[in-house]
C-alpha cells in the first residue's frame, strides 16, 4: 500500500467516524473503524438489531466507501426469550398490511429471527423484515422469503434499465441489467460511490418479478 493510499484510508476512517457520531440512534462510541483499500470493518456492540442497520447506513453515505464488513454484535439486554420473540413476530406479521395473511412465518433461535415463505413482490418481502426487525430482543433477522416471478425475463429487463435511466439512479452506460427465467438479476459494471451502487440495486428490487438481484457493481471513485 503506498503512502498516497494510506493517507486517503485515514482521511475516510476520519469521515466515517463523524457520520457516525453524527447519525442520530448510533453510540458511535462502541463502534470500532477500519479501513483498508476503501474497504471498512465495523467492529463492537450495539444495543439493538435497529442501530447496527444505522450504523451500517451511515458508512455507506460516506464518499469513498468501497466495501462494508459489518462485523458489529448486538448485545440486547431486554430479558425476553426466543418463545417471546416467535409470539410477537407472528403478532407483528399479522399485523403488517404490506404482508399477504399466511404468506410469511418467523422462526427464531438464539434470538435472531428467520423468515420464510413466498410473497408477489420484494416491497412484501422487504415489509416483512421491518415488521419484526424492530422487536424487543432481537439481535439479527434472516429474510429467506422469496419472491414468485411472474413476468418475463425480457420485460424484467427492460423496467429495471429504463427505470435506472429515468430518476438517474446510475448511469446507464456504465451498468449492465441482465435477467433470467427464474427472476434473477444481475447487474455490473461500474458507479461512483456506495449510494449509488445501492440505489441501483434497489431500482433493480422494485421491478414486478424480481426473485433475486446479484450486484456485481464495483465502486470507482
Amino acid at each position: 500500500m503506498t503512502q498516497t493510499q494510506q493517507k486517503t484510508d485515514g482521511a475516510l476512517k476520519v469521515a466515517i467516524i463523524s457520520e457516525l457520531a453524527w447519525t442520530a440512534g448510533v453510540d458511535s462510541a462502541h463502534v470500532g473503524v477500519a479501513v483498508t483499500d476503501g474497504a471498512v470493518t465495523l467492529s463492537g456492540e450495539v444495543e439493538s438489531y435497529p442501530e447496527k442497520l444505522r450504523a451500517e447506513k451511515a458508512v455507506a453515505r460516506v464518499h469513498g466507501v468501497t466495501a462494508i464488513a459489518a462485523e458489529i454484535t448486538v448485545h440486547g439486554r431486554q430479558t425476553v426469550n426466543d418463545t417471546d420473540i416467535a409470539r410477537e413476530a407472528g403478532e407483528a406479521l399479522d399485523r403488517a398490511v404490506d404482508v399477504p395473511a399466511g404468506s410469511v412465518t418467523a422462526s427464531v433461535h438464539d434470538h435472531a429471527i428467520t423468515l420464510s415463505g413466498q410473497v408477489p413482490w420484494n416491497y412484501q418481502r422487504e415489509a416483512a423484515g421491518r415488521a419484526v426487525r424492530d422487536l424487543r430482543g432481537v439481535t439479527d433477522l434472516h429474510n429467506t422469503v422469496g419472491v414468485r416471478p411472474e413476468v418475463s425475463a425480457t420485460n424484467i429487463k427492460t423496467s429495471i434499465s429504463a427505470a435506472l435511466v429515468r430518476t438517474a439512479r446510475a448511469e446507464a452506460r456504465d451498468t449492465v441489467v441482465t435477467a433470467d427465467t427464474a427472476g434473477v438479476v444481475t447487474l455490473a459494471g461500474t458507479v461512483h460511490s456506495m449510494t449509488e451502487r445501492r440505489a441501483a440495486e434497489y431500482a433493480a428490487w422494485s421491478a414486478p418479478g424480481v426473485a433475486d438481484v446479484v450486484n456485481h457493481l464495483r465502486v470507482q471513485n
